[in-house]
C-alpha cells in the first residue's frame, strides 16, 4: 500500500468516526424546537407524530367558523399539520396582569408556515417589526400583545411575552440551531434526566400553569407540591416487545428541597393516591374509567434522597379505543 493509498483511507476513517460521533451526539440532544426556547421558568415539549397515530380514526370534530376560516385562509390544520411543540412558561411578577401568573413562548414545527400565513399574518398585526431578518407581526389578543415570527420553512416562533426579548432570543437561537447541545440553561441542567424516546416531557416549574391559590391542583386534587418546585415529567413507550406499542410509562420526579421534605411529599402523594384508588373503584367499567382505573393501580411513589418519583403505566389499548370512538362501551 502506497503512501498516497493510506493516507486516504486514514481520512476516510477519520470522516467516518466524526460522523459517527455527530450521529451519537445528536441522538442524545434535545429537540431543535426545545433548543431554540429562550431561558424560562419552565419547558414542556409534546412530539405530536406518534401520539396522532393512536387518534387516526377519530372523526374530525366540526369546526368553529373562526377556526375554519383560519384553515381557510392559511392552509394549515393544527390537528393535521403540527408534528412538534415546544413551550417555555414565564413568570410573571403580577399575576393579575394580564398574561396572568404566566406567559408563553413556543417554537411549532411541521406544516405550520407558507405565503398563505404570511398574507394571513399581515391581515391581523397591528405593528410589525424587523429583526435579524425575519418579520415578528404584533396581533393584539385580549390585551395582551402575541408576537409571531416564521424562522424556518417548517418552523414558528410565537410569545405572549410583554416584551419582544423572548422572540428575540428564539430567532438568534436559531442561527445556533445545529449545535446540538445548545440551549438554555434549564434544558442543559436538566434534559438528561429526561427518560430516552419519550413523546412527552416538561422540566422545571412545569406546575404554574396548574396552580391555584399557591397549589398545584390537578382534576380536584391538591397535591402536595409548589408551583415553583423543580419538576421532570415524562411519557414514553415501554416496548415490552420489540417494535410493539405496548404501553405508555408516565413519570414525574420532583426535586424537593430537602431531604426531609422529600420523605413528607412522598408519603403524602402515597396517600393521595391510595385514595383515588378507592374514589375511583365504584366507578362504572366504560374505557375512560378503565384507564383510569388502570393508571391508578399501577402508580407508585419513591423516594431516593431529596427526590420524589411517581410512576404509572398506561396500556396502549385505551389510546386505541379512545380512537376508535370507544369511550361508553
Amino acid at each position: 500500500m502506497n503512501r498516497r493509498t493510506r493516507n486516504t483511507l486514514l481520512i476516510a476513517a477519520a470522516v467516518l468516526v466524526l460522523l459517527a460521533l455527530a450521529v451519537v451526539l445528536r441522538s442524545k440532544a434535545p429537540p431543535e424546537a426545545a433548543r431554540l426556547l429562550p431561558e424560562s421558568d419552565g419547558i414542556v415539549y409534546i412530539n405530536l407524530k406518534p401520539i396522532r397515530s393512536f387518534f387516526r380514526k377519530v372523526k374530525t370534530p366540526e369546526r368553529a367558523p373562526d377556526y375554519q376560516q383560519f384553515v381557510d385562509a392559511t392552509g394549515i390544520d393544527w390537528e393535521q399539520d403540527l408534528d412538534q411543540v415546544a413551550i417555555a412558561l414565564h413568570r410573571m411578577p403580577d399575576p393579575n396582569g394580564p398574561n396572568g401568573q404566566v406567559a408563553y413562548s413556543l417554537v411549532l414545527t411541521g406544516r405550520v408556515t407558507g405565503k398563505k400565513l404570511n398574507a394571513w399574518l399581515e391581515g391581523h398585526a397591528a405593528t410589525r417589526e424587523s429583526y435579524a431578518g425575519k418579520t415578528i407581526y404584533n396581533i393584539p389578543s385580549e390585551g395582551r400583545t402575541v408576537r409571531v415570527a416564521q424562522i424556518g420553512y417548517d418552523m414558528l416562533a410565537v410569545s405572549n411575552y410583554p416584551t419582544p426579548e423572548m422572540i428575540h432570543s428564539i430567532i438568534d437561537r436559531h442561527r445556533t440551531a445545529a449545535l446540538p447541545f445548545a440551549g438554555s440553561s434549564l434544558l442543559a441542567a436538566h434534559y438528561h434526566e429526561v427518560p430516552l424516546l419519550s413523546v412527552a416531557w416538561g422540566v422545571g416549574q412545569i406546575g404554574l400553569p396548574f396552580s391555584e391559590s399557591g397549589a398545584i391542583r390537578v382534576f380536584g386534587f391538591s397535591l402536595p407540591l409548589q408551583p415553583d418546585s423543580t419538576i421532570i415529567a415524562s411519557v414514553a413507550p415501554a416496548l415490552p416487545v420489540p417494535g410493539a406499542l405496548g404501553a405508555l410509562r408516565m413519570k414525574v420526579e420532583e426535586i424537593a428541597p430537602t431531604e426531609q421534605t422529600a420523605v413528607s411529599q412522598a408519603a403524602d402523594l402515597a396517600t393521595l393516591v391510595t385514595l383515588a384508588r378507592g374514589l375511583a373503584a365504584p366507578l362504572g367499567d366504560n374505557t375512560v374509567n378503565k384507564g383510569l382505573k388502570e393508571l391508578l393501580k399501577t402508580a407508585e411513589v419513591t423516594q431516593r434522597r431529596d427526590h420524589v418519583i411517581v410512576t404509572a403505566t398506561l396500556p396502549a389499548s385505551f389510546l386505541a379505543d379512545v380512537a376508535e370512538g370507544k369511550v361508553s362501551e
